[in-house]
């Protein structure tokens, strides 16, 4: 016998003692034992441990039978069939049985066991429910005996939840066991028979699932004759709540009867249970609600029944507001008189009680169902404002608590939609582009309630009810948030009522977050002259908060602090000052002192009370000066602690920062230096790019500081200046910049320390945008020294040293970027210096005419043509001789990479004098039709500089010279033709756009491409000019999409995507007429796929791929930028076609999902099905053993994509629901090889997730 067996025997022998503790602790022993994975028990142990833990069901000890049925959850997992068979036969037996305390724990034994049973044994779950389905029905129809009737029922609602779709062939007899027990005398029957069918609604097949409505519909409509159809009416919603999509075609029918019915019938139940359906169809059915036409009646509906209290009257519910009138927002004004008055209303509100009312249920029935209409319909906004909203403010009186909670809920619900409605409307006035009508009349009306809203929610805040307070505080911050400023003209009134919700005894801390969370909110989103004067009411309220014991009001208090220190004193000086500063800034030191001095509080107002303290030093320190040699060396002291330092560097620079106060650091600077410099050695990057920060602003703010500090932080720069972190980069040489303006002598020493990494750097692919513009302003003040070390033509002579120094180097050893950089520090360097520049050129331009004899690379003639076209730049070059012949000869050169540069270069010496080259410019490109594609990039330059020179006397003839080539066969000088026609349009939309839409109507399919390519240029992140103008004519360009031509629709298709990436507002009202088109490109056409024949072998050629690709990059872009304008079921459908598809299609429609699956859960939960099997065959491919190493890297990665799809799938709501799925995952894990790429690819996301501190580098 081996040891196990003879420790479960042993446990076995224990649990027929007479001695209840020791059946207990045998029991308990054995499901220790029972949950770990690695027992294995022999058959005859199985047999032994299911007879005795189904004999304890039966023990008189009620602890014992507990802990035996706990047992059968891990046993079911580790003990084959004919036990599992045993257990569920003996349960079922018991559950039916006579003994009612037997039958009790047996359902709860049945219970475990479903539960618990694993949903990858699909065979074993199926002989479970063969053997349990039988008995239930049989148990259901027992209308004798109700206990096991609703026993059965919870059962088989637990049964079909886990394992619905492998009971398909008993759905029939399961439906017709369940539907007559709705008919039922006793309610709990009828509503635990509601949730079976509407589990058993989620996995049935069409057949069954029509059968079930048709009979729920007519028994609903006899019931709605009769008067008691309240269970159908929840069944309907059940059951559309399972499968909203499935219920649609039944939608209308059911609507109609339930508004009539609720037009007749003034039965409360029966409203209540109408509006909770209302409220699932407009969630689960959005769509179809609104294109059937019945939204608009449901919410009249809701209007009428959330005001539906027949047993009371409230005088003020029909009253209108009219905010002209100013007497009507007389409302509480810190008159005591008013508040006791009020509070005695409300006292008489409380008071009012009736246990037989049940109105205030239809009325927060009817509240749910506006806050579902809201969220899952945000294009009925501007209705919902006009018909529901100020009722909804009216209600905010409500009597009953919980009713009220759901009113302030569904208005929240109202503003988080109006939220991207301002955001577009602010958008607007940025970009010139007029916005929606309806989104521009939702905000002002919003804007137009806020004075009555603010009247009925201000009195919310001196409630006795704290969560009156607390909902009243969160919908105040929801609307400051949603449109800042909105309550300058109201702060008076309400300051009463924050103090209340502050210092009152009654508050909790969850109440005093909440109000300093929002005063926060307040004063951080207000004109500072609206809230100074009230800042010495707020004042010892604030002062009191930040003593308080629970560090989270500590914390806040000390936030709201920090704001309330700039409004007392802005670091804007044309903003106005508090009138007494000095007493306010006395007032709080005491108290931030406090908290700054203590150690032994929470490390979040550890925190907040160094920033704070920094914050009334920067803005206030004049009024406490005598106070600065007490407090500055806690700074220090906080510096050399591990876990303040961050937050004390921050801090300091705050203090050293600021604009308003000369607070002198001097004497704290001499012992601050090496603790900073030593913070460039550590592993925290946070640390570092705040400690280069801090030290940037003490060089700046005092000037000379000592050279033998400065030394060791120079040492430490070296190592920052690598393109592995090019933020770090840039700070240090932001640092090295303000060093040579300020204290230039103690760079001596970077021309070995730091120069080395700096000529690295240079040459990095990476370096490019905020970095390199860094460097170059380094160099730039470098130059102006007069450090002899510096001097240009040393500096020249270091940067060019490698390619002078051998002309073995090739320009493949070298990314291509890296020579547009170092030509970049050159000619900041020849220019900086202002008599070197034109020499540096000259000298250059020798070269480049020597460079046959001189033998020159590759990569120093690139380098020599980039430096004359950035010298050219800011420099007249026109006197060079041989300039323009020498860089026109290299056009003809064998390496492609010199002849991009020499084009560079042309241009750019172009922009320093157009009069002498441009000109010259056109003619070659009439006189070179071989040359044209490289001198339409040198044209390029030219264009693209239009913001720096003036080209207006030159644009006719540029224009016409482009349109001569825009039917070049050719794509490549296509498009930079197009490129070129974009930007020209951009600087003079009004004279060049109506000719490009003019040219739409060209036969010519390639002007036709190169004129929507031009559009796409047309469309930049930044606003222009030309913005509203192309709103009105951007639908006529991508009429384009339908084009009979392949590659005007593909280009049309790229500047849709364009646009909806940059400016979706362009888009955002073509939608309707332009999905369906794009959806149309998503479809593979066998007329599109051709055979080429490749000697023995046929090739297929799929030339609507690119159109394809073109179109699911256009889906990913609008999923961003327009997910409210698009219909997601259609999206989904057209997303399950690209699963199937191209590599490159499948990888963009798996980010898809995994985006699909976060934003629209619940619209994805029902398409599982679909999107799981060609995920499934993805990843359980098999690469063929002869493939070479590229398709295994491609199958590789595909399957990477997938796993994040199918992660992002399983993290949905109720998606462990969902068998296929779940067996899937299950599979995944179970497989080796899968197992390993799974949990791979599970550490990208929580690392991605979690690594807040490096930001996403975004071309």
């Amino acid at each position: 016998m081996s040891t196990v067996s003879f420790h479960i025997a042993n446990l076995l022998e224990k649990m027929t003692s007479s001695d209840k503790d020791f059946r207990f602790m045998a029991t308990n022993d054995l499901m220790s034992e029972l949950q770990k994975d690695s027992i294995k028990l022999d058959d005859d142990s199985e047999r032994k441990v299911v007879r005795m833990l189904l004999k304890l069901l039966e023990d008189k000890n009620g602890e014992v039978q507990n802990l035996a049925v706990k047992c059968l959850g891990p046993l079911v997992a580790k003990v084959k069939e004919p036990q599992v068979e045993t257990i569920v036969d003996t349960l079922c037996t018991n559950m039916t049985g006579d003994k009612e305390q037997l039958r009790d724990i047996s359902s709860i034994g049945l219970k475990t066991v479903i539960t618990e049973l694993p949903l990858t044994s699909q065979q074993l779950a199926a002989v479970i429910c063969k053997k349990i389905i039988g008995k239930l029905t049989v148990a259901i129809g027992k209308q004798e005996d109700v206990t096991v009737q609703l026993e059965a029922l919870d059962i088989l609602g637990d049964l079909l939840l886990r394992f619905g779709p492998i009971l398909q062939q008993y759905h029939a007899l399961l439906l017709d066991a369940l539907l007559p027990q709705l008919n039922s005398c006793r309610q709990a029957v009828r509503k635990r028979t509601v949730v079976a069918l509407g589990y058993l609604a989620a996995s049935c097949g069409s057949a069954h699932y029509q059968k079930m409505v048709i009979i729920l519909v007519e028994e609903l409509r006899k019931g709605l004759e009769a008067g008691h159809a309240n269970t159908y009416i929840q069944c309907c919603a059940t059951v559309c709540r399972s499968h909203g999509q499935r219920f649609a075609e039944y939608l209308d029918l059911v609507v109609k009867m339930l508004l009539n019915a609720c037009s007749i019938h003034e039965d409360d139940e029966l409203k209540e249970n109408t509006l909770q359906a209302f409220e699932v169809f407009v969630s689960r059915c959005p769509q179809e609600m609104g294109t059937l036409g019945h939204l608009e009646k449901v919410l009249t509906l809701c209007v009428k029944l959330i005001t539906h209290d027949p047993n009371y009257n409230d005088d003020d519910q029909n009253s209108t507001f009219n905010p002209v009138n100013e007497e009507s927002m007389d409302t509480t004004t810190g008159d005591e008189d008013d508040d006791l008055q009020n509070d005695d209303d409300e006292q008489e509100e409380d008071e009012y009680s009736d246990d037989d009312d049940m109105s205030w249920k239809v009325r927060r029935a009817a509240a749910k169902c506006i806050e579902a209409v809201i969220l899952s319909r945000p294009d009925y906004l501007l209705y919902i404002y006009q018909s529901v909203s100020l009722v909804l403010i009216l209600r905010f009186r409500e009597r009953e608590e919980n009713v009220r909670c759901d009113v302030f809920s569904a208005y929240r619900a109202l503003l988080k939609v109006t939220k991207p409605a301002v955001t577009a409307l602010n958008e607007s006035k940025l970009t010139g582009l007029s916005p929606s009508p309806d989104t521009a009349a939702a905000v002002l009306a919003l804007e137009s309630q806020i004075p009555q809203l603010v009247k009925v929610v201000q009195r919310q805040l001196k409630e006795k009810n704290i969560k009156s307070r607390q909902v009243a505080l969160q919908l105040l911050a929801e609307l400051v948030g949603v449109l800042p400023g909105c309550l300058a003209p109201f702060l008076a009134n309400m300051m009463n009522g924050i103090i209340i919700c502050l210092t009152d005894r009654g508050s909790t801390s969850n109440v005093k977050t909440n109000t300093l969370s929002f005063l926060y909110c307040i004063m951080n989103s207000h004109p500072v002259e609206v809230v100074q004067p009230h800042v010495e009411v707020l004042l010892p309220s604030l002062l009191q908060c930040a003593g308080d014991n629970f560090y989270k009001v500590t914390s806040e208090a000390l936030l709201a602090l920090q704001v309330l220190i700039r409004v007392v004193r802005s670091a804007d000086t044309t903003l106005p000052e508090h009138l007494s500063s000095a007493r306010i800034a006395q007032e709080i030191y005491p108290a931030v002192l406090q908290r700054l001095k203590a150690t032994d509080i929470d490390q979040e107002v550890k925190e907040t009370a160094i920033t704070t303290m920094a914050t009334l030093l920067a803005h206030l320190g004049q009024y406490i000066q005598e106070v600065w040699p007490t407090c500055i060396p806690i700074f220090l002291d906080r510096l050399k602690n591990e876990i303040t330092r961050l937050t004390a560097v921050k801090a300091m620079n705050l203090i050293a920062s600021s604009t308003v106060v000369d607070l002198d650091m001097r004497g704290v600077i001499g012992e601050a230096i090496p603790v900073l410099s030593s913070f460039l050695r550590k592993n925290q990057r946070a640390l570092k790019l705040a400690t280069l920060s801090l030290i940037d602003t003490l060089v700046k703010r005092y000037g000379v500081l000592d050279s033998s500090l400065l030394e060791n932080v120079i040492n430490e720069l070296s190592p920052l200046l690598s393109e592995s972190d090019l933020h770090s980069a840039q700070q240090a040489l932001q640092l090295m910049t303000s060093l040579a303006v300020h204290q230039p002598q103690t760079l001596e020493q970077a021309t070995t320390v730091c120069m080395p990494s700096i000529k690295i750097l240079v040459r990095s692919s990476l370096m490019q945008g905020a970095a390199l513009n860094a460097l170059l302003d380094f160099l730039r003040a470098l130059v102006k020294t007069d450090i002899p070390v510096f001097s240009p033509n040393h500096l020249l002579t270091l940067f060019l040293e490698p390619e002078k120094s051998s002309s073995k180097i090739d320009s493949s050893t070298s990314h291509k970027q890296s020579y547009y950089s170092l030509a970049k520090c050159i000619s900041v360097i020849s220019v900086g210096s202002g008599t070197t520049a034109l020499s540096v050129a000259k000298s250059f331009v020798a070269d480049l005419g020597n460079s046959v004899k001189s033998n020159l690379s590759d990569a120093q003639i690139i380098i020599a043509l980039l430096s004359i076209g950035e010298i050219g730049r800011h420099v007249d070059l026109s006197q060079v001789a041989e300039l323009r012949g020498t860089i026109l000869q290299l056009f003809s050169n064998s390496s492609e990479e010199v002849k991009t540069a020499a084009a560079y270069s042309l241009g750019s010496v172009a922009i320093g004098n157009l009069e002498a080259f441009l000109p010259a410019l056109l003619r070659e490109m009439e006189a070179q039709p071989k040359k044209q594609y490289l001198l339409l990039h040198a044209l390029k330059e030219i264009i693209s500089a239009q913001q720096h020179v003036n080209i207006s006397v030159y644009t006719e003839n540029i224009w016409a010279t482009l349109f001569a080539h825009a039917e070049c066969p050719e794509e490549g000088t296509r498009n930079v033709v197009a490129e070129c026609l974009g930007r020209l349009t951009l600087a003079n939309p009004l004279e060049f756009l109506p000719r490009l839409k003019n040219a739409l109507l060209s036969p010519s399919n390639l002007l036709r491409t190169t004129v929507v390519t031009a559009v796409k240029f047309t469309i930049v992140d930044q606003p222009q000019a030309i913005d509203p103008i192309l709103k009105n004519t951007i639908g006529d360009f991508l009429q384009s999409l339908a084009d009979p031509d392949l590659n005007v629709r593909r280009v049309a298709l790229v500047a849709f995507n364009s646009a909806a990436h940059n400016k979706p507002a362009l888009i955002r009202d073509l939608l309707p007429q332009l999905l369906p088109q794009l959806y149309v490109e998503t479809v593979v056409r066998k007329e599109l796929i051709r055979e080429v024949e490749m000697g023995p072998f046929k090739h297929s050629v799929d030339d609507g791929l690119d159109l394809r690709k073109a179109a699911f990059e256009c889906m990913y872009t609008l999923l961003d930028s327009c997910l409210d304008r698009l219909e997601i079921r259609d999206f989904i459908t057209h997303v399950e076609n690209g699963l199937r598809d191209h590599y490159d299609i499948k990888m963009l429609t798996y980010l898809m999902v995994a985006r699909l699956a976060s934003l629209c859960p619940s619209q994805v939960v029902h398409r599982l099905d679909r999107l799981i099997e060609p995920l499934k065959s993805t990843i359980t491919l098999k690469v063929k053993a002869n493939s070479v190493k590229q398709e295994y890297e491609k199958q590789d990665e595909l399957k990477r994509a997938a796993l994040r799809a199918v992660m992002s799938l399983s993290s949905i709501p109720d998606a462990d629901k969902h068998i296929p799925l779940m067996e899937f995952v299950a599979h995944i894990k179970n497989t080796p090889d899968l197992q390993v790429l799974y949990d791979s690819v599970q550490n990208d996301v929580s690392g991605i997730g979690t690594n807040n501190d490096v930001p996403m580098q975004v071309e």
